[in-house]
């Protein structure tokens, strides 16, 4: 969903779900991790994760009518604030959503063979709530 209030999550209906022709989506999330031995221990590193950045990549058949596509699309030639979304994904089992503000990446609508890529990035970690249907 477009961002009008950072603070504000918009409701459900401002939301596009992008799923008709997406053959692949991939978790992206990258972590930052310190590995330090110490001096009490017996040598091995102990590793500390000091950051977590959620991402996932989408891939499929880029259709233009598609609402959600046709959105990631007109993002191409946007930058900074304006690749800015709110961004939520539901677990498999349909229980829990994961709700934040997003950063679209390496957006690819229409090249090659009708191809569509992007990669969607927390920009915080999302809120997790139980989803209400």
């Amino acid at each position: 969903a477009q961002v009008t209030d950072p603070k504000t999550e918009p409701d459900k209906s401002a939301y596009l779900e992008l799923a008709k022709w997406i053959t692949d989506v991939d978790d992206d999330t990258d972590e930052t991790t310190t590995s330090t031995a110490y001096y009490d221990g017996d040598g091995t590193e102990e590793t500390t994760v000091t950051g977590v950045k959620e991402a996932y990549s989408f891939k499929g058949t880029y259709d233009g009518e598609d609402p959600a596509m046709k959105y990631i699309a007109s993002l191409k030639r946007k930058t900074a604030n304006d690749r800015i979304v709110w961004h939520k994904i539901v677990d498999s089992d349909g229980k829990n959503q994961h709700v934040g503000i997003a950063t679209v990446t390496g957006i690819k609508a229409g090249s090659g063979p009708a191809a569509f890529e992007c990669k969607i990035s927390y920009n915080s970690i999302p809120k997790t709530s139980a989803v209400v249907w």
